[in-house]
């Protein structure tokens, strides 16, 4: 018997029109869904997303405990149990589709699946359907372009710290902000430190029917925010180094 493959479905930040075609397609064929949650009793944001497309939760359906934890030990045994799981359906010859909130190959849960799968039957095909992350659907919201001609880009989580988050702005064009909600407040008087406040935008569950959007960002000193949330900052003042053109050397004629 032949073993299914396990497809990591990505489907944009929360907007169900922002579902790829390719997307759609599998969440309409008889594969078995799976599908990530912080506990036995919580919903799962992805899943959510599907439903609200207007797809019905097919009978052939899991979900995945994934828990809000730095602890590597436990994080690892939800994988482990995760990934047997979903190899037993893909050992009995059933595809698994793996959904996914933004894309599949940034940030994701789906990375440690197929990781854990791919080490427990390495024979297991993987299959990653690409979507829209959430800052290129908060980029879209507010009209900020992320990059133009040569500007570069950075993307961090923002529990890097305050000295990492100085240290992105001096190199590059635009910094990504991801999970901003622990050191909102200090972001902020960051930002007012380096004259960028005008420059920045916060979006909480960008793409989503509860989407945020506040331009204003100091008024947002003091609040509790959503954990999906992220900022974009500009630094138009940034200091560029030279640009090397070209990749060979002209020859003569």
């Amino acid at each position: 018997m032949s073993k299914g493959v396990l497809y990591g479905v990505s489907l944009g930040p929360g907007n169900p029109g922002l579902i790829t075609r390719r997307a759609w397609e599998l969440l309409q064929s008889d594969k078995v869904w799976s599908y990530p949650v912080r506990n036995a009793n919580s919903d799962s944001y992805a899943l959510n997303i599907a439903l609200r497309a207007g797809l019905v939760l097919p009978e052939q359906s899991m979900s995945l405990i994934f828990p809000m934890t730095h602890d590597a030990s436990i994080l690892a045994k939800y994988w482990l149990r995760a990934a047997t799981s979903v190899l037993e359906k893909l050992r009995s010859g059933q595809d698994v589709l793996f959904l996914v909130e933004g894309d599949a190959s940034t940030y994701s849960t789906f990375g440690h699946l197929a990781r854990t799968v791919t080490a427990l039957d390495e024979s297991i095909e993987i299959e990653v359907i690409a979507g829209v992350p959430s800052f290129n659907a908060a980029a879209a919201q507010v009209q900020m372009p992320l990059a133009d001609v040569d500007d570069t880009v950075a993307i961090i989580p923002a529990g890097y710290g305050l000295k990492v988050i100085s240290q992105m702005l001096d190199e590059f064009d635009t910094l990504i902000l991801l999970k901003v909600k622990p050191l909102l407040d200090d972001i902020i008087d960051l930002l007012a430190k380096r004259q960028l406040l005008k420059q920045s935008r916060f979006i909480e569950k960008a793409g989503s029917p509860h989407e945020r959007v506040v331009n204003d960002v100091a008024s947002l000193k003091g609040e509790k925010v959503n954990y999906l949330s992220l900022m974009l900052i500009k630094n138009p003042n940034r200091q560029r180094g030279e640009i090397i053109r070209g990749c060979r050397k002209k020859t003569a004629v």
